[in-house]
């Protein structure tokens, strides 16, 4: 028990311990260095009485028995010493203080050797030993307060926040796998992060320079082209992604049944892109599809309209729009069913086109407010429907548009067996409002034509999803799993998506993926990606010193695995996230924490003997003007005709009237 009376007897028990210790040491001095002594005059006859029946003890006669003794008395003496703890208190200095105690105190013996007068060899002597005393007992009592069993030095916690994480490498068919390095304590452990179900929706997020695309997306194009995938990617710093398509596809065409084909939509360079019409009069069933197309077009012109769904004046240009679209798809079987010819349509007067539009009976219910509010001369509630549709895609007259939306190079089922492609989508961040409506409306009808069963597998891959509008990604992330079709959305941070989508639609996207990628992501982004992670069991450390003794407390406890100040700092490459699994391949380890590792002079290498993108037609100037005018002219030449013959039909129902008129008379 520490009562205090055990405390005082230790004490003293220790203290004697020392002064006997000190004892031993001076009779020896007195005996080896008697001479001195009594040159000095320090010498009587009782004392050398005394002393010399005490030096006839074996534990004198030599030169190291007497110090061998004092020394191991205050070895004891240091061992009942209690010190106050100091947690800063190093080892090295201790040892110092021991070897260079030990060191002098046994060579000190050396200075009775040399030949010097008496009186200095005895001082020498009796000063080095003393000082390697002194040594010994400072380092013993430093040594007391060491500190034998300190906290760790993981100021940010870093070893607790480890866990395993899958090493295995689980590869398929359709799977994407990159290899990683973790931390699991103090080690550092190879990796793999096993995307081995890509069809459940793979959500890529960081921040610029996260390496979302050098790290990630770049392996998936490589991985997918590789076991035979069709591809649709939106490349949205054209032309970073299709360059690395382009090459994979001439690698690995031959791992191909039917060698797919290679296909650009590029606005800016109108040499290096193909034409393809995304209102393809074939693909257009019923008049739902042009519902779907003029939502998405004006979405894409207009993004906060996105968040005012069904109100009036939203949903009104959208009819009109439509209205628009489905007549030119049912005239002459769709003869001029493309987007310029829409534009132009719409451009035109109210009396010829409201008449033209009135002609199709199909969307009569359509176009009816229009027209009704045209002849009740309500003219700024007419302009107020349809001006803003047509301010939107006026942006869009643009002969380099004209030119690429009225061809018919290629279709946009990339995943057909007879005729799979990969098709790149090229957009430019300095042309985003322009171009994003057009792209917007590509997409659209791409995955219309692509989620459908018995085609082949397929990847879409969409670098900086949120610069572009589609509406029901989430619908096509929840069904084409079952029709073999792979989504890839990259993303810079959640609260993006939620700025053009609206929270709700956003919402539903984060959370309906299955495998999860994120690099460097701070704010609410880092927060919710923490909590979804959740947490695991770390050890806790807490030390309390006091005078007397020192006290340490473990504990373990839940807290979060990856917190959202670590998701915050991640570096380039540094990632983490959660894979899904296949029932009949289960992956129990699916979070991860770790650092893709690419092999960068390889990377290189193989890029500086990349192809460039083939020309695809020289088109001059004259061309694009000329496609241009035809346009015009054609929904000009359209309006003319079709407002002659319902004036003719006109002119034949009042002459009809006239003669019945007439028959009834008589």
């Amino acid at each position: 028990m520490s009562t205090g009376e055990d405390l005082q007897g230790l004490r003293k028990i220790v203290d004697f311990t020392r002064l006997l210790s000190i004892f031993i040491l001076v009779i020896h001095f007195y005996i080896c260095c008697y001479r001195a002594f009594e040159a000095w005059r320090w010498t009587s006859g009782i004392t050398d009485k005394i002393i010399g029946g005490i030096a006839r003890n074996v534990l004198f006669e030599g030169l190291f028995g007497a110090k061998l003794a004092a020394l191991l008395l205050l070895a004891v003496s240091l061992l009942g010493v209690k010190g106050r703890k100091d947690e800063n208190l190093e080892p090295k200095p201790i040892i110092f203080y021991l070897v260079a105690g030990m060191g002098l105190y046994f060579a000190a013996a050396l200075c009775l050797f040399f030949p010097a007068a008496i009186s200095v060899v005895a001082i020498c002597y009796m000063a080095l030993t003393t000082t390697g005393y002194l040594l010994i007992l400072a380092g013993g009592g430093r040594l007391s307060r060491l500190l034998k069993d300190r906290l760790r030095k993981d100021i940010f916690n870093e070893l607790n926040e480890t866990f395993p994480q899958e090493e295995r490498l689980l590869d398929n068919e359709y799977s994407v796998n990159l290899p990683a390095r973790y931390r699991l304590g103090e080690l550092s452990r190879s990796s793999w992060i096993n995307i081995i179900n890509p069809f459940r929706g793979l959500l890529v997020a960081g921040t610029p320079g996260a390496g979302k695309s050098y790290f990630v997306i770049r392996h998936i194009i490589d991985q997918h082209i590789r076991k035979g995938f069709s591809m649709f990617i939106y490349d949205f710093k054209f032309d970073d992604l299709s360059r690395i398509a382009y090459n994979k596809l001439l690698q690995y065409s031959a791992n191909y049944q039917v060698s797919p084909k290679f296909y650009v939509i590029n606005f800016d360079d109108l040499n290096r892109t193909h034409r393809c019409n995304p209102l393809d009069p074939l693909s257009m069933e019923d008049i739902t599809d042009a519902t779907e197309a003029s939502r998405t077009i004006m979405m894409g012109l207009n993004r906060d309209w996105i968040k005012k769904q069904g109100d009036f004046f939203v949903e009104s240009p959208i009819n009109f729009l439509t209205a628009c679209i489905w007549y030119l798809r049912k005239y002459q079987d769709g003869k001029y069913c493309t987007l310029p010819h829409v534009i132009e349509l719409m451009q035109s007067e109210y009396d010829p086109l409201f008449a033209v539009l009135q002609s199709c009976e199909e969307i009569k219910v359509l176009i009816n407010p229009f027209v009704s509010a045209y002849r009740n001369n309500a003219m700024a509630q007419l302009e107020g429907q349809i001006a803003s549709a047509k301010i939107g895609l006026a942006r869009l007259s643009s002969p380099q548009l004209y030119y690429v939306l009225n061809g018919n190079d290629f279709t946009l089922d990339i995943n057909s067996p007879d005729e799979p492609k990969v098709v790149c989508l090229g957009n430019n961040p300095q042309k985003l409002q322009v171009y994003g409506a057009v792209l917007s409306l590509y997409i659209s009808r791409m995955i219309k034509l692509v989620n459908q069963k018995g085609k082949l597998k397929s990847s879409l891959i969409f670098d900086e999803f949120p610069t572009i509008y589609f509406n029901s990604m989430d619908s096509l992330i929840a069904t084409a799993r079952s029709n073999k079709v792979a989504t890839c959305l990259a993303v810079q941070d959640f609260s993006q998506l939620k700025k053009d989508y609206g929270a709700e639609q956003a919402e539903v996207i984060t959370g309906i993926v299955g495998n999860l990628i994120s690099g460097q992501v701070t704010g609410s982004t880092a927060k919710t990606l923490s909590e979804n992670f959740g947490k695991i069991s770390q050890q806790k450390d807490s030390m309390n010193i006091n005078s007397s003794d020192t006290s340490i407390t473990r504990a373990t406890q839940l807290d979060h695995a990856i917190p959202a100040s670590r998701i915050a700092t991640l570096s380039s490459g540094e990632f983490v996230g959660v894979v899904a699994d296949n029932p009949e391949q289960k992956i129990r380890l699916k979070m991860f924490h770790c650092e893709i590792q690419n092999d960068h002079k390889a990377i290189a290498a193989e890029e500086t003997s990349y192809r460039e993108i083939p020309l695809v037609k020289k088109v001059s100037a004259e061309d694009v003007e000329e496609n241009y005018k035809r346009i015009k002219s054609e929904v000009f030449e359209l309006l003319r005709e079709e407002c002659g013959k319902l004036a003719g039909m006109q002119h034949k129902k009042e002459k009809q009237a006239t003669e019945t008129n007439r028959s009834v008379s008589l």
